[in-house]
């Protein structure tokens, strides 16, 4: 059992109540930690045009796979916002919530009552987490997470991000934002449990995880943006490897596999040391690539096309 899985287990946040409107894949995947930590969660989607049964997350309608394992354990129920029984069905839920986590504008939070100077007046104990694309007065603007990506240069050439870096970055800031409430609620001398109010801003998200390349270190010139021949994508006879050999020491393990000498190693940013090593991987199959990572403590992946 790893520390994290024991962590879990010991349900850390059990008997904490959080209630969701949010949509789509932040919230949700925020929502979906603070379960597995012992939260009791609900969530609050406006009425299916579908029907009863259906969802009307966007999320539950695209991915109904990755809507399904976000929700595990999450009770979810439906209602009307903009209509006065579904209104007293939110304010039914928030009277026995310690955190609400939402995901919309905040002009749309006013216009459902749900501006936080109202819930801190109704509720005084409740924590609002507010998952928005851009803090403060940008608060308002479109954006995804491609969008929020480009804003921050993590889109490179025509091709789309491996993952939705953003949404799942968010997530984690959001799930940090609810711990962080609860622990600011218990402090004594800033009205112990009062609740506490949070932004928490995609764009950020992206930002914080192009720090590495606002630091040089993924550009092109940075060590691991592929200057260093040690830690780059080469092709091989049947596929490809990813090989990650930065240190001096993982380097020198590389380079004399390669046989490339003992200088080689302190030669990593040479065109020829580069040159070599891909002629190098050209010559040798996933399988005896794999080999070798296991027999010479090489930090090594092998992939196919």
């Amino acid at each position: 059992m790893t520390a994290a899985t024991s962590l879990l287990k010991a349900a850390p946040l059990k008997g904490v109540r959080v209630l969701t409107l949010a949509l789509n894949l932040p919230g949700p995947a925020a929502v979906m930690r603070l379960q597995a930590m012992g939260a009791k969660c609900t969530k609050l989607e406006p009425l299916s045009l579908a029907g009863k049964g259906s969802t009307s997350d966007p999320m539950g309608l695209y991915k109904p796979e990755a809507y399904a394992v976000m929700h595990q354990g999450v009770k979810v129920v439906q209602a009307d916002l903009k209509t006065e029984l579904g209104q007293g069905a939110l304010h039914k839920q928030l009277a026995q919530t310690d955190v609400l986590i939402t995901s919309f504008r905040p002009s749309a939070l006013k216009k459902l009552g749900l501006h936080w100077a109202d819930l801190h007046r109704l509720y005084p104990g409740l924590c609002l987490i507010s998952v928005v694309g851009c803090p403060g007065e940008r608060a308002e603007e479109p954006g995804h997470d491609l969008t929020y990506l480009a804003e921050n240069h993590l889109v490179t050439g025509l091709d789309l991000p491996a993952t939705l870096y953003a949404d799942m970055g968010g997530s984690l800031l959001t799930t940090e934002a609810v711990l962080q409430a609860l622990l600011l609620r218990q402090r004594p001398g800033r009205g112990h449990g009062k609740g506490v109010f949070q932004e928490i801003a995609l764009s950020d998200a992206a930002a914080y995880l192009a720090l590495p390349r606002t630091w040089g270190l993924t550009t092109p010139q940075g060590d691991v943006g592929g200057a260093h021949a040690g830690y780059k994508v080469y092709p091989c006879k049947n596929g490809r490897v990813a090989v990650a050999a930065l240190e001096p020491h993982f380097a020198a393990r590389l380079c004399e596999a390669a046989g490339l000498g003992a200088d080689a190693a302190k030669q990593m940013h040479k065109k020829v040391t580069h040159e070599a090593l891909a002629a190098f991987f050209l010559t040798q199959t996933r399988q005896q690539l794999d080999r070798l990572a296991a027999s010479k403590d090489i930090p090594l992946h092998s992939l196919t096309r």
